[in-house]
């Protein structure tokens, strides 16, 4: 997905990593040889494209569905998954007891009551760079993918309300020390499930 907010990330990258002339990129030509240029001009390089959020309704990313119809929602899975201690699951997967690592704010959460799944690139930023064109089956795809362990993150619900819709341009966790790795997206997931 090309995300056309490239240039405000990148800006906060650039701030993040104070470029100075001896740091390069390695930057694919043409042909597909590799070739170094300064950090300044691989990101000045960047495609940028005038968001558009007309139309957006959260309704229209159908997400939290039971994909592998084992009556556990996506919210569910991601939520066992991130567990730094597994919460015991009962009838229709209602979860109870566990704890949770949220990056964002450096917090320990006991019992799924607190913690949200946060999508990295928030639905409404997907809309504007481009998920508007998207079928519903994509944009559905999109909100509940479970195949890789980047787009949905456990985080505290304060966190999670506080960022919103809004991008790296507009927010950064409150965890000083995570802020690369949210911008640097993806994060392993050894460091999000620890506990401080």
């Amino acid at each position: 997905m090309r995300l056309v907010r490239a240039a405000a990330a990148a800006a906060v990258l650039a701030a993040l990593l104070t470029p100075t002339a001896g740091h390069a990129v390695p930057a694919e030509a043409a042909g597909g040889d590799s070739v170094t240029l300064p950090v300044r001009d691989a990101l000045a390089g960047l495609p940028v494209d005038t968001e558009d959020r007309t139309g957006y309704e959260r309704t229209a990313f159908r997400h939290w569905i039971d994909t592998d119809g084992d009556g556990c929602d996506t919210r569910a899975e991601v939520l066992k998954t991130e567990a730094v201690i597994a919460p015991a699951q009962g009838a229709e997967c209602r979860l109870s007891g566990g704890t949770w690592y949220s990056p964002y704010d450096e917090r320990r959460l006991e019992g799924p009551g607190g913690v949200d799944i946060d999508h990295l690139v928030p639905l409404a930023e997907a809309w504007d760079s481009g998920a508007s064109a998207w079928t519903a089956a994509q944009r559905e795809a999109y909100a509940n993918d479970l195949g890789d362990d980047r787009p949905l993150i456990a985080v505290s619900a304060a966190s999670n309300r506080a960022k919103g819709d809004q991008d790296p341009a507009a927010w950064l966790p409150p965890a000083a020390g995570y802020r690369c790795t949210y911008v640097a997206w993806p994060s392993p997931p050894d460091e999000r499930n620890r506990v401080a």
